[in-house]
């Protein structure tokens, strides 16, 4: 009972008690001070008729116990079941009256219950300044009373854990066959001042008048020892601590520690977030440089690229592997420079059908493209390889689909993403995108066939095909393709040492690439011609 006699909540509770005995035990009502209070409220099939009307009252009586009013408590009511529904939010009404009367026209929903979905909803819209909830920077207390019957069809310990981090202090209230795992996961730190079990929904009122004055506005902070390690602030429901800037409240609700800025704010680092102190700065992999603007990791600027990705999409896939495929590409799109004048990047989706899902001249940066590839639906089906390749050859580097003209010697590159053995003949057009100049690039998984890969990539084949055994593992060849599209400096004795960054075009360093391994051909070819000379001569001797 530790927690119950603490917690304003069954305060609240009281208010459920016969409206005679309300009014004649409750006297003025308390003022609280601004509050902004949701209730979350469980109307899923399990809750029977009588036991739903209990909770409306349970609500018109809390109702009526509150100071509402725009600068005093805001109230606004959830109900969910298998979806989230709003009665009313923070801001629709200031008069008690309107809200009662929102209250006893609600329908339940009686369907599943997805409790998580509910927090998410509270948490994302609820307490947003657009339904009503004060700035954060006003610093009125965001309080969330969850009522539940069951045990939460999904979960709710995650979102329940960014609720609280966002500023909200949940009160979880079970009632009858509620699961206490779910509500401790659910509420707010101390837990037994946060957590209430009820037998039955008749049961609720009983709470009531030990919890008298509970609402009322107190300095609790001057009353005994708070143990606050930095500021103890007095709110409704007694005294919280504060942590000063740059610090996090730790679950004992009392001390704190240095906050890892990195995990807290979207740092944008490319390559890894450091923490120091109230600041964090972004690191680089060892031999690469950070670029001006603090976040991105060196990368070739000028090598202008138009590349097509082409990404098997179908059956043997799988769809959570699809993911896994979508944000592989979303890694390969983090090492190039995207923008209109330097490598844009198209996408297209193949199965027993081609969907372009962007085309090269859509997006210009690479948050935009990375976006668009997360909202990628997977198509499922056959594996029209070949088809897929035609498609990208007569359209995808059209410039009406946002390819630059020829003329500009933008290179042109294709990346074929497949997981199996194509169901159609692939050899006329893999060989007619090598000849409209297309570098073609082949990464294959699972059961990729080896000669299929080889007979889509541009030679050497070495340079431009790639192979991993599952998704799961296929992250290591980002290092591959980074080296290949956006290659390190010459390869070897003869050929210039230069950063391809510093080359015309990517296609001006590949044939210096094919030059220097053609001269080393030759070479060999001598050499070899040489030591057949010298056989012969020392079989004449013998």
């Amino acid at each position: 009972m530790r927690g119950l006699l603490c917690s304003p909540l069954p305060m609240l509770l009281f208010l459920l008690q016969p409206w005679e005995t309300q009014l004649q035990f409750a006297g003025p009502r308390c003022r609280s001070g601004p509050l902004d209070l949701v209730f979350v409220i469980d109307s899923s099939r399990s809750v029977r008729p009588f036991e739903f009307e209990t909770m409306r009252q349970f609500l018109v009586g809390l109702l009526r116990g509150l100071d509402v009013g725009p600068d005093a408590t805001r109230v606004g009511v959830i109900q969910y079941s298998s979806q989230v529904q709003s009665v009313f939010p923070l801001g629709a009404f200031s008069r008690r009256e309107d809200m009662e009367r929102a209250i006893r026209a609600l329908v339940p929903l009686a369907q599943g219950t997805m409790t998580g979905l509910a927090i998410q909803y509270a948490m994302n819209v609820a307490f947003s300044v657009a339904e009503g909830a004060r700035p954060p920077q006003a610093r009125v207390p965001r309080i969330a009373v969850i009522v539940t019957d069951g045990r939460p069809q999904d979960r709710v310990a995650e979102v329940a854990a960014q609720a609280r981090a966002r500023g909200i202090e949940i009160y979880a209230v079970g009632v009858q066959r509620a699961d206490v795992g779910s509500l401790r996961a659910m509420a707010s730190p101390p837990l037994d001042e946060h957590v209430f079990l009820v037998e039955s929904f008749d049961l609720i009122q009983e709470f009531g008048l030990q919890f008298q004055g509970r609402l009322c506005a107190i300095d609790h902070c001057s009353f005994g020892n708070h143990s606050c390690q930095h500021e103890c602030v007095s709110t409704f429901a007694g005294p919280r601590c504060h942590c000063r800037e740059g610090h996090d409240l730790l679950p004992d609700g009392k001390s704190c520690e240095a906050r890892d800025l990195c995990n807290g704010v979207d740092h944008g680092c490319e390559f890894q977030c450091v923490s120091e102190g109230l600041s964090y700065r972004c690191l680089c992999p060892e031999g690469q440089q950070l670029q001006a603007d603090g976040k991105s990791c060196n990368r070739c600027r000028e090598g202008h690229v138009d590349l097509v990705l082409l990404v098997d999409g179908s059956k043997s896939v799988r769809p959570q592997n699809f993911e896994l495929v979508k944000r592989f590409v979303n890694q390969i799109v983090d090492f190039l420079d995207v923008s209109p004048e330097g490598t844009r990047v198209g996408l297209v989706q193949f199965s027993s059908r081609v969907r372009t899902e962007f085309p090269l001249g859509r997006y210009g940066t690479a948050a935009e493209v990375k976006q668009a590839v997360l909202a990628v639906e997977y198509m499922e089906r056959g594996t029209m390889t070949g088809l897929a390749l035609r498609h990208m050859v007569e359209h995808s580097f059209s410039e009406a689909q946002g390819a630059r003209p020829r003329a500009l010697n933008v290179p042109r590159v294709g990346l074929v993403f497949t997981d199996g053995r194509s169901q159609d003949d692939i050899s006329v057009w893999a060989a007619r995108a090598k000849e409209e100049g297309i570098v073609m690039y082949a990464v294959g998984v699972g059961k990729a066939v080896e000669e299929e890969l080889r007979q889509i990539a541009s030679e050497p084949a070495e340079l431009h095909v790639s192979y991993s055994p599952d998704f799961g593992t296929m992250t290591h060849l980002l290092e591959n393709l980074r080296g290949s599209i956006c290659p390190e400096e010459g390869i070897g004795p003869g050929t210039e040492l230069r950063s391809p960054c510093e080359c015309e075009s990517l296609v001006e360093f590949q044939g210096r690439t094919l030059g220097a391994l053609e001269r080393l051909t030759q070479n060999l070819a001598q050499l070899t011609a040489r030591l057949e000379d010298l056989e012969n001569q020392l079989a004449t001797q013998k």
